[in-house]
């Protein structure tokens, strides 16, 4: 197979969905792209080294004389392409980060051995959230980039952006707004600034200070209220225990009855009459048996 006739073409990079800056090429991820092989003369064979960043290395040969691919650790997406009067070429579908790496092809022919390098740089687009915080500030946030995204608000603002790393590589910015001055409208704008493109939100939030006031005034509200309930309740509990105080009726003198003081004085008459009977009943017995009555002898 005689390549010459062809070389303007096989020379050309063919590079889609991607950018090349001399042997460094920017890939978006989810795009495709095809990388070719420096060619010269009549080629026997060719060989694709890819080293990615994470991970092991990953190889396809290709013989023009048994027609035959050889593919070790390689993924599915990354595959030789052959298209009529030109030379085998590598396709890179759908790219992803873990494509992101050093790409080597080397060819073997009539008249020697090339190498053609690449160094493929795989972009993320941040994903771009406008919000409010707590105090009323716009919090915007850059999430999931790579590499991370330049964040800035109109109007200005004095604030400084944050970054978190993921594992993947991938790096999630945000930037609460702080203004630079005291004359600024309710409306702020968050502009993201990234490889992969451009984007802004904007968003009008209530300020910090309209915020406080409002919870001042509610606190401020509920306490008046509060105190207004028990001053009511404390009046009306006043007001209603005065009626229950009754005077006292004055006592009254118990009335005794004639009939009770002659039940009191019965007993004592009766003893008195148990006496007198004893007392004549010995006297008669005296004077019957001529005893004298005077029984106690004289001292």
């Amino acid at each position: 197979m005689d390549l010459k006739r062809s070389s303007r073409n096989l020379n050309s990079f063919r590079i889609g969905g991607g950018r090349q800056i001399g042997d460094n090429i920017v890939m978006t991820v989810g795009d495709s792209s095809v990388l070719t092989c420096l060619i010269k003369g009549k080629i026997s064979m060719l060989t694709w080294t890819i080293t990615p960043k994470v991970g092991g290395p990953c190889t396809l040969v290709y013989r023009i004389d048994t027609n035959v691919t050889h593919r070790t650790n390689c993924s599915d997406n990354i595959n030789l392409t052959f298209r009529a009067g030109l030379a085998p070429a590598l396709l890179i579908e759908q790219v992803g980060i873990a494509q992101e790496g050093n790409y080597l092809c080397d060819t073997a022919s009539t008249e020697g051995n090339f190498r053609r390098t690449y160094n493929l740089t795989v972009l993320v687009p941040p994903k771009l959230s406008l919000f409010c915080d707590e105090q009323g500030s716009p919090v915007c946030e850059a999430a999931v980039g790579k590499p991370p995204a330049q964040l800035s608000w109109i109007p200005e603002s004095s604030s400084s952006a944050k970054e978190m790393c993921h594992n993947n590589g991938t790096v999630t910015v945000f930037s609460t707004f702080t203004a630079c001055s005291t004359n600024l409208t309710n409306e702020t704008t968050c502009i993201v600034s990234h490889p992969a493109g451009n984007w802004s939100q904007s968003i009008a939030c209530c300020s910090s200070e309209k915020t406080s006031f409002f919870l001042h005034a509610g606190i401020i509200t509920c306490v008046l209220v509060i105190i207004t309930l028990l001053a009511a309740i404390y009046y009306f509990k006043l007001h209603s225990d005065r009626p229950c105080h009754k005077t006292k009726p004055p006592e009254i003198a118990p009335i005794h009855s004639e009939q009770d003081d002659t039940m009191e004085v019965e007993p004592y008459t009766t003893y008195v009459q148990k006496e007198n009977v004893i007392y004549n009943s010995v006297s008669d017995l005296t004077v019957g048996q001529n005893l004298p009555q005077n029984l106690c002898p004289e001292t």
